[in-house]
């Protein structure tokens, strides 16, 4: 007898409630820290939220992992079930969120489940999980979803403009002189994620309406030659214009079946600040 499989992920997958119901996601949300008390991503908080507090209060909140508690709750059921669970985790090395499963895991009885270190973020997270909901959907068992996704893990594109670098330096990813210096010249670095750690790539002047189509624009060869079945905007709060600009752009290809558009939740929010637009796919 076939086992069921369940795909589950962490919040900053950073997917549509639509999206998670289409695909029937489980989500497991990580959680940010206002004031020494912590709130669960993208259920007891808005980014906007987030935004008022960071700016009242000049520092960025801290974000931590899922908590077992609540990882145990939704977990349960499945393993209850006999279930398989495929869980998609945010990079390891961004967050202990992989190894927290590992240790729920450890715990049941009866089920199964299988952690898959996405070694990305935001939607770069969520595009492996659509892929991995698919084959669940196909009948694919665990065994083989795991495979196919860390087999086509490197050919995921993950990259994001960045309005402010005020956010970052608050959060100690950046020093507050270099966020200032970029700040007064207008530099808007992209910010890519390689080998599930976060580098710098080009450093696009101006403003931020313009840099992000130019932004998208540079891509235009490797959006070409990607996966067509989806291509994600995902931005933490982008003038709609700009972002029909580009989705505009995106749908004069000709190439992708989907474009589809998502806000990321809060804890990519708290780190990236507002204004942060990045276009996700898979390189064929």
């Amino acid at each position: 007898m076939e086992r069921k499989v369940k795909i589950c992920a962490d919040s900053t997958c950073d997917l549509s409630d639509e999206l998670i119901m289409k695909y029937d996601i489980g989500i497991v949300p990580l959680c940010i820290v206002l004031n020494e008390k912590s709130y669960f991503d993208k259920e007891e908080l808005t980014p906007e939220d987030i935004f008022r507090w960071s700016d009242e209060n000049r520092t960025t909140p801290k974000t931590s992992a899922v908590t077992i508690e609540r990882t145990m709750e939704i977990i349960k059921p499945f393993m209850d079930a006999d279930m398989d669970v495929v869980f998609l985790g945010i990079s390891e090395d961004m967050s202990t969120t992989c190894n927290v499963l590992r240790l729920v895991a450890n715990e049941f009885e009866r089920g199964r489940v299988f952690v898959v270190d996405s070694m990305n973020l935001s939607t770069g997270i969520g595009l492996q999980v659509i892929r991995a909901a698919q084959m669940a959907e196909e009948g694919k068992t665990a065994e083989e979803i795991v495979s196919a996704i860390e087999c086509a893990r490197p050919d995921v594109r993950a990259s994001f403009v960045v309005d402010t670098l005020t956010y970052l330096a608050r959060g100690g990813r950046c020093s507050g002189v270099t966020a200032l210096l970029a700040n007064t010249l207008k530099l808007h670095p992209r910010i890519e994620v390689k080998d599930g750690k976060m580098i710098v790539g080009t450093k696009y002047r101006g403003k931020i309406n313009k840099v992000l189509l130019k932004y998208t624009k540079d891509m235009e060869e490797s959006l070409k030659k990607a996966d067509p079945a989806r291509v994600f905007i995902t931005h933490s709060g982008v003038d709609p214009e700009v972002v029909e600009e580009i989705r505009e752009y995106l749908r004069g290809l000709d190439h992708f079946e989907e474009i589809i558009e998502t806000r990321a939740g809060g804890v990519i929010s708290s780190h990236c600040g507002p204004g942060t637009l990045g276009v996700l796919f898979y390189q064929k």
